[in-house]
């Protein structure tokens, strides 16, 4: 999240984050998760995972924002006392999110202590309550590999991410340490299914990766990921998922640089099984096209999920990304993606932020056809790489 216009006045976050005194209560956070262990066959060789894996949907947002002001000072009012609450902002997709048998989301900013304080663009905190609503969202997994994962050094990552574990949420591209940074995310699906997350950011702002601790976010480096996914594939991993925070900013096509490194890394294969096996990208503040790439799916970008007053209309645009994966057909082939589907959403603004699922659109008139020229606006972006040719559809 780069430089974008905002129009409300900056005495208003000033006010947020002094107001908030006596904020809710925090569980202590809970043991940082282990890798849990790889069986082996007797020759020492990873076992084959695929036998017995029942078919699984995943899905995937764009960005969360939660120091945005508008969508600060929502939280701060939807508070039953003080403290934050997201909760109602993001109940509109609740149902979607919640009803996937595995969910991911991308952390656009570093979470700060419970007293804050609590800012906006350019050097981000939010407060840490934006954890509790993600997992009551539905959420299972989070990339917090961005632009802004450093605004608060070091100790800001190792906030985020105890933040995260306390309320259970996996995460990927930031670490604490350099073996965390070696462990791969592994999701399991309720059927059986491992998934893991991958996260890398195209670079860091205002904050810069210390030389003592290079391992505290990803980086975007073609090798290094093909590397990382083939070292989750032994750890167990049945489908690997790349979650890159990448490409120009408002703009729906994709740049050079994401096709360039959509085609390698969906040309990247081991034993002619393919390393990555879905790409859902984040940062434009815009939706951006899906398009199957080597035979991969490649999303490149997922546009905003949650956000307040933007440089343009289409940074509180976004799309829910829903995949439904199936078993190979043999031992050592890929997992197959038997159904692609898109699901148009939109940060409504207003005194309250909303968040909107398109597919289910209501009210009167002048909000229907509104709501319906969003729809078809981020459709039309999802759609411009031929996307719909490879059966790619609209959810319901």
């Amino acid at each position: 999240m780069s430089a974008y216009t905002r129009y409300a006045a900056v005495a208003l976050l000033a006010a947020l984050a002094v107001g908030c005194t006596r904020p809710h209560p925090v569980p202590r956070p809970a043991p940082r998760p282990s890798p849990e262990p790889t069986p082996r066959a007797h020759g020492g060789a990873p076992v084959t995972r695929a036998a017995g894996r029942q078919p699984f949907t995943l899905v995937a947002a764009g960005d969360v924002h939660p120091s945005d002001r508008e969508v600060l000072a929502t939280a701060r009012r939807d508070a039953p006392h003080d403290g934050y609450d997201y909760r109602p902002m993001l109940k509109g997709v609740r149902p979607v999110i919640s009803a996937a048998d595995l969910a991911l989301c991308h952390l656009d900013a570093p979470l700060g202590p419970l007293t804050g304080p609590f800012t906006g663009y350019p050097v981000l905190q939010a407060p840490p309550q934006i954890a509790t609503a993600l997992k009551a969202t539905g959420y299972d997994s989070c990339a917090t590999a961005s632009h802004h994962a450093l605004d608060r050094g070091v100790p800001g990552v190792r906030r985020t991410l105890e933040a995260l574990d306390t309320v259970g949420l996996r995460h990927a591209g930031s670490a604490r340490d350099a073996a965390e940074a070696a462990r791969p995310a592994l999701l399991r699906a309720p059927g059986g299914a491992r998934v893991a997350q991958l996260a890398y950011t195209y670079g860091t702002g205002s904050g810069r990766r210390p030389a003592y601790a290079p391992w505290t976010v990803n980086l975007l480096d073609a090798e290094r990921i093909i590397k990382e996914a083939r070292a989750a594939r032994r750890a167990g991993a049945d489908v690997v998922v790349v979650s890159p925070y990448w490409g120009t900013e408002y703009r729906t096509a994709p740049d050079a640089r994401q096709i360039r490194l959509a085609r390698l890394l969906t040309a990247s294969e081991t034993g002619g099984r393919p390393d990555i096996d879905l790409i859902v990208g984040t940062r434009a503040h815009t939706p951006q096209p899906y398009e199957k790439v080597n035979g991969t799916w490649v999303v490149y970008g997922l546009g905003d999920q949650l956000s307040g007053v933007m440089k343009q209309p289409s940074g509180n645009w976004g799309s829910i990304a829903r995949f439904r994966f199936a078993p190979p057909h043999h031992p050592g082939e890929r997992w197959r993606v038997t159904a692609a589907e898109y699901l148009p959403q939109f940060a409504q603004l207003g005194a309250r932020v909303r968040v909107r699922d398109l597919t289910r659109t209501g009210g009167h008139d002048r909000i229907r056809k509104e709501h319906n020229r969003i729809r078809k606006e981020i459709g039309k972006a999802v759609l411009s790489r031929g996307a719909g040719a490879d059966g790619l559809t609209m959810g319901r």
